[in-house]
């Protein structure tokens, strides 16, 4: 079944291929934060990912005349998004170097009973000890919510692939959540 979101997102581009400038605005209400958000946890870093995403924006708008699948808006914007998010990273070769600042969390606190956000905050943190491949088809996957396929589109690599990222970094971050 079609996700709501995912019906009016092709009604709006159908709208736009149509002639409808006002949807392309639409899209960008809806989509923009998302993308912004989705680029800044490539590169840390808020001025480069709203210049990201502007970039995005201009590449969507030259190209989306040509997007022939109307229903696949979300994952063909957040492919443009993971594209140039990776090339900015890529450039700055220094995401490789980057630390961050982790909260001092015990290993009880589920005993405790910590809330929902302690918990997330908690394997956010964990998530950070990854590696950025594994990091990312976990965000995409789990906090996205896109399928395998999808994410093998995004990412340019087999649906195989995707399937072994997925299973590495949920035994690393069992790992490192234990350890903690």
């Amino acid at each position: 079944m079609v996700k709501p979101s995912k019906i009016v997102d092709a009604l709006l581009v159908i709208s736009y291929q149509a002639g409808d400038k006002e949807s392309f605005e639409l899209l960008v209400r809806r989509w923009n934060k998302k993308l912004c958000l989705h680029a800044y946890g490539y590169v840390r870093d808020w001025a480069l990912a709203k210049d990201i995403t502007q970039d995005t924006w201009s590449t969507i708008l030259t190209k989306i005349h040509m997007l022939r699948d109307s229903n696949s808006f979300g994952s063909w914007a957040m492919t443009i998004t993971t594209r140039k998010s990776l090339d900015a990273v890529a450039r700055r070769k220094k995401w490789q170097h980057r630390t961050v600042e982790s909260l001092p969390i015990s290993a009880d606190d589920e005993n405790r009973g910590d809330s929902k956000e302690q918990r997330i905050a908690r394997l956010q943190r964990a998530m950070q000890n990854l590696p950025f491949d594994q990091r990312m088809v976990l965000k995409l996957f789990y906090l996205e919510s896109y399928s395998i396929k999808e994410i093998s589109r995004i990412t340019k690599v087999s649906t195989s692939t995707v399937k072994t990222r997925l299973f590495r970094a949920r035994e690393k971050l069992k790992e490192v959540l234990k350890n903690e």
